[in-house]
């Protein structure tokens, strides 16, 4: 049985904690830390970019939309400070590379830390001023949207496993059932390792049939905040299953340092 712990929205910032191994939560089980937070009240002006490789800081300075810059920074920010710690560096020196891609065999798959035997796997995922970043001990992928446009809803559901437009037709194509079923299927997607480059009717991520889920792989919804869906999947068995809301002040300058 899965436990599910869940920090409302303004608590002290928690820290994530491991259960001892029980009849329930032995080997085949995947403990997985959640974290989300809001940028609401956080500009590019709290942000401090030093902490960013090369590579973030170009994507950082591309002419994006203020909003989205927003979301990428303090995203990139935020995960390389709960990284930090568990690997015992600066936030700065977190290392990244990409693990093979499972479609091409190309190295732009996962994201992954490099060098550094055993270290966590880690998802991360933002929308409409939303932030989602899952942490395990196996392949994790989790994603957050905001609700879509219901032109947009009809407009994807086409592609989607003939399972899931089934469910989204069934709930009259809401955007909020749409968003249930799209984050499960990219949270899936990003586990995986290879995102929407796999046809999106291949495999089914919908909620009312669990014996059709792809083998291997444990999906859940998570909650969050109004107007939003969230997913996690791991891979193996979920065990506890941990979801935190981070203060705003974790991702601005000179706030490194925060949950281990």
């Amino acid at each position: 049985m899965t436990g599910v712990i869940t920090d409302r929205s303004g608590d002290a910032v928690p820290v994530p904690r491991t259960p001892a191994p029980g009849p329930e939560a032995g080997p085949a089980r995947v403990d997985v830390d959640l974290w989300q937070f809001r940028t609401d009240h956080v500009t590019e002006d709290d942000l401090d970019p030093s902490e960013l490789d090369a590579e973030e800081r170009v994507r950082l300075a591309a002419p994006l939309r203020v909003a989205d810059r927003l979301l990428y920074g303090a995203g990139h920010i935020a995960l390389r400070r709960l990284l930090a710690p568990r690997l015992g560096v600066a936030p700065a020196e977190v290392a990244y590379r990409r693990e093979p891609c499972p479609g091409c065999g190309a190295l732009h798959g996962r994201p992954a830390v490099a060098g550094v035997p055993g270290a966590p796997h880690f998802s991360l995922s933002h929308s409409g001023g939303v932030v989602l970043i899952g942490i395990a001990a196996r392949p994790v992928g989790v994603d957050v949207e905001a609700f879509p446009r219901v032109d947009a809803v009809h407009e994807v559901t086409k592609v989607l496993h003939p399972g899931e437009r089934d469910e989204i037709a069934g709930a009259g194509y809401a955007p909020e059932a749409f968003a249930r079923v799209w984050c499960r299927k990219e949270a899936y997607l990003k586990g995986l390792g290879i995102g929407v480059a796999r046809s999106l009717d291949k495999d089914y991520l919908g909620e009312r049939d669990p014996s059709a889920l792809p083998g291997g792989w444990d999906v859940r919804g998570v909650p969050t905040a109004d107007g939003h869906a969230a997913a996690v999947a791991v891979r193996g068995t979920l065990g506890l299953l941990r979801t935190s809301w981070l203060p705003a002040s974790f991702v601005t300058a000179g706030a490194a340092g925060g949950p281990a």
